[in-house]
């Protein structure tokens, strides 16, 4: 393991990685990773690779249905990668070593998606369907009107989730107040695990974009201030719930947008609780660098920062554009997964022929 990614996890970071690669998740296995998740974004990546051909030759000849194939590939991904992570997930008695698996992202689609009760409803199904008998599989559910109404249901049913697509204070404490409401409802809160994905790097090109007035000292720290200050929300909301097991913030999106910043910027900002998502990049990036890191998720900039940040940014509007730009994003590589596998499809029957 290199210096920096071991002083991470030694100052009570857990590393996740964004991918579920088999090579790159043993890579990061090494380096002390301990969880990964997965969307339709990474299938589609590794799908085009044509390292799973054979395996995707296989299921097409299952599936006569595009849409089944792709659902099919990605339980297959998400499940090796389980298995390389289970011995965590058994050593931590539950409170690590898990994958994350998206829902259908085109029921979010703008213009195709069902309308809202029937997108709950779906939601609270294919949670359902895709964690039974999973012990190390996190289902995860975006932050949309529909994805937060399905929360309760889907937790009062026992799935683990991992709220994703999360930009704001305000939608952060929705969705952990639906899931929290559906613990309740089960017999027993021992094996109850919840995480929440707070997207950073959106947010400091959302400022760059539409709030150009921020001084240098507050130009691209919105993006760190907003999820520090949702992370010491969830830490007072949980401390006194006596669970077995630890509701955590996952900071995602932790990928550097601008080619100014360093990094590691984001890495850096918050070591020393809760987890970590980060891009393969990323943490490739933080192994070579050679840095130690020390925690600092619970520091703050100087009041004059915040103040700055809190009267110069609607964090309404902030919500407004993000999501939908963010359900946009959740929507399109669904749609182009499904493409790709018809491709697929067409190439290999063409290759049969000859």
């Amino acid at each position: 393991m290199s210096q920096g990614l071991e002083s991470i996890i030694e100052a009570g970071s857990k590393l996740w990685l964004d991918s579920v690669d088999p090579q790159l998740l043993g890579d990061n296995l090494a380096w002390g990773a301990t969880g990964a998740t997965s969307n339709p974004i990474i299938v589609r990546d590794l799908i085009a690779t044509g390292r799973f051909d054979g395996r995707l030759a296989r299921t097409l000849e299952e599936h006569e249905d595009d849409d089944a194939v792709a659902w099919a590939m990605t339980d297959h991904l998400v499940r090796d990668a389980q298995n390389m992570l289970h011995d965590v997930w058994r050593h931590t008695k539950g409170d690590d070593g898990y994958v994350s698996f998206e829902l259908d992202p085109l029921l979010e689609d703008p213009q195709l998606g069902p309308p809202h009760d029937e997108r709950v409803r779906r939601y609270v199904e294919l949670g359902r369907h895709w964690s039974a008998d999973h012990d190390n599989r996190m289902i995860k559910v975006p932050g949309t009107a529909a994805g937060i109404d399905a929360l309760e249901p889907l937790v009062a049913a026992g799935v683990t989730v991992n709220v994703t697509l999360l930009f704001t204070r305000e939608q952060y404490q929705r969705a952990r107040d639906a899931v929290w409401r559906g613990a309740r409802h089960r017999k027993r809160l021992d094996d109850f695990k919840s995480v929440y994905s707070i997207f950073v790097s959106r947010v400091d090109v959302y400022t760059r974009e539409h709030v150009p007035q921020l001084s240098p000292a507050a130009q691209g720290m919105v993006g760190i201030v907003n999820a520090k200050r949702i992370w010491l929300d969830n830490q007072a909301f949980w401390s006194d719930r006596n669970l077995r097991l630890s509701q955590e913030i996952v900071f995602a999106s932790t990928g550097v947008k601008s080619k100014s910043d360093p990094a590691d910027k984001y890495v850096e900002a918050f070591v020393g609780s809760d987890i970590m998502t980060n891009p393969p990049a990323t943490n490739e990036a933080v192994r070579t660098m050679g840095r130690s890191y020390a925690p600092r998720v619970g520091q703050l900039p100087a009041a004059a920062v915040l103040d700055e940040i809190d009267r110069e940014v609607d964090m309404a509007r902030l919500h407004d554009v993000l999501m939908a730009e963010g359900v946009r994003k959740f929507a399109e590589p669904g749609q182009a997964l499904l493409e790709l596998i018809a491709d697929k499809r067409r190439a290999m029957r063409v290759g049969s022929r000859r």
